[in-house]
């Protein structure tokens, strides 16, 4: 038998993979956010200077690291989870709970936020929507796309979940170790 997996998990391991850089490129962006936001501040309150397109950069920023690293961190097991009886349940039952999780929450959720805000975005597109702001940046397009960058990201680490959870349901891979505490 070969040592190379199959399609469908082959597949939930590029998402993962995309997901992680992705969300480890966002995560960086902190570093960005502190120091832009200590500029701003120093420039504002010790120079009487304003630097609103730096200020709307490190709003692009956060932007992006909250959304653009969702995924990243769903992947991770690191989003926020009532787990009273998961943390007790076996491999088995905690795939059987991603699946249901993913499948009647999850997805939805996202797919829902993006047809919701599909013409918030598609219209900022359609004029290239810029800063109302003097001096401000020109790319409030862009940064209403971050919406259905967390959109994809999220419905792709779903469908990640679903094909290694079912690969845990069916025996053909080993359910994850889940860490307490």
């Amino acid at each position: 038998m070969s040592d190379k997996p199959s399609f469908p998990l082959a597949l939930a391991y590029l998402i993962d993979a995309l997901n992680s850089w992705f969300g480890k490129a966002c995560a960086w962006l902190t570093v960005f956010l502190v120091i832009g936001t200590a500029v701003v501040v120093v420039l504002r309150y010790g120079f009487g200077i304003g630097a609103t397109a730096l200020q709307e950069a490190v709003l692009y920023a956060h932007a992006l690291v909250f959304m653009g690293a969702a995924a990243w961190v769903l992947q991770r097991n690191g989003h926020v989870r009532v787990d009273i009886f998961y943390q007790k349940f076996s491999g088995r039952r905690q795939a059987l709970v991603e699946i249901f999780g993913n499948l009647l929450f999850l997805l939805p959720v996202a797919l829902f936020l993006g047809w919701a805000s599909w013409d918030y975005v598609s219209n900022a597109w359609s004029t290239l929507e810029a800063s109302s702001e003097s001096g401000g940046l020109k790319f409030v397009y862009l940064q209403k796309s971050i919406i259905l960058v967390l959109v994809i990201s999220l419905v792709l680490q779903g469908v990640s979940n679903l094909i290694k959870a079912l690969y845990v349901i069916t025996g053909r891979l080993p359910a994850p170790e889940v860490k307490h505490g």
